[in-house]
């Protein structure tokens, strides 16, 4: 008898570290199935003025959504014969903090629309992978109602953004794609710093690049630093892989993540946008 409560005592001293960690890992898993979205998205509250934030040429214009939502993004029409940009930012800030990327387009006389996000500034609802791209599809929809044709648009994805530009390539067909640090898919790059969580089966917003880039009928540009330390240069060169031609690759060997605008990123992606967008079509 005392043998077996003695066995029973290092039984139970042995399972329960284990019984304990089991229980806190699925604890973990499940308040990251839950709040995962509040670890993928960033959405700054205030919002400045275009005037404010350095892009006096651009106006708030409200459009909406297919889901009934009522957003703010700004627009500037461009100058005759010259393309225009549609720009998808990243998960973080929002459209007053990206002003600052448009300006060499602008600059040039080009359109641009800055896509206001759902949650992000002052717009209602709440950040998902559809409704960020029901964002996107509601400012090209008003692109066209401006009279202008879908081969004189620029597609331009940031980060995050690069997944909802890669979607919306594949709905319209824009005169070009441009995408600076893009990614295969938020997977890939979840997995990277949550190599310890079941990813594969916990993501609910997946932005699979990887599986839409082949059925994008436009010529694309990918901007990468070498330095990247958020999206490694290795996925967007597998991306980039993955997409059809007319493409171009552009390293940046000291650029990182938010920083391309540093290094000449803007000059490249003009370039790009003079040799491929004809505008006389």
């Amino acid at each position: 008898m005392q043998r077996n409560a003695l066995e029973n005592m290092l039984i139970h001293w042995l399972l329960w570290p284990m019984v304990a960690g089991m229980g806190g890992y699925a604890m973990l898993v499940g308040v990251m199935h839950t709040m995962q979205r509040s670890f993928m998205y960033y959405p700054h509250p205030i919002m400045t003025s275009p005037v404010e934030s350095g892009v006096p040429e651009m106006q708030a214009v409200h459009l909406s959504s297919s889901d009934a939502l009522t957003l703010t993004s700004w627009y500037a029409p461009p100058r005759a014969g010259q393309p225009t940009v549609l720009y998808c930012h990243g998960n973080a800030g929002n459209i007053a903090t990206r002003a600052f990327k448009v300006k060499p387009f602008l600059k040039d006389g080009y359109g641009v629309i800055l896509v206001g996000y759902r949650g992000y500034g002052a717009n209602p609802g709440a950040p998902t992978e559809a409704g960020l791209y029901a964002d996107a599809q509601a400012a090209l929809r008003y692109l066209l109602t401006q009279g202008i044709v879908q081969d004189h648009i620029v597609i331009y994805g940031e980060s995050l953004g690069s997944g909802i530009a890669v979607h919306l390539a594949t709905v319209y067909h824009p005169g070009a794609l441009i995408l600076e640090a893009p990614f295969t898919s938020a997977i890939d790059v979840a997995q990277l710093t949550y190599w310890y969580l079941p990813v594969q089966q916990l993501m609910k917003d997946r932005f699979d690049s990887i599986n839409r880039i082949r059925h994008v009928n436009a010529p694309v540009l990918m901007l990468h630093g070498k330095r990247d330390g958020v999206v490694p240069i290795t996925l967007g060169k597998r991306l980039f892989a993955a997409a059809v031609d007319p493409k171009e690759f552009a390293t940046f060997p000291d650029g990182m993540h938010a920083d391309l605008h540093e290094h000449g990123a803007a000059s490249r992606a003009l370039d790009f946008i003079r040799r491929h967008i004809r505008m006389g079509r």
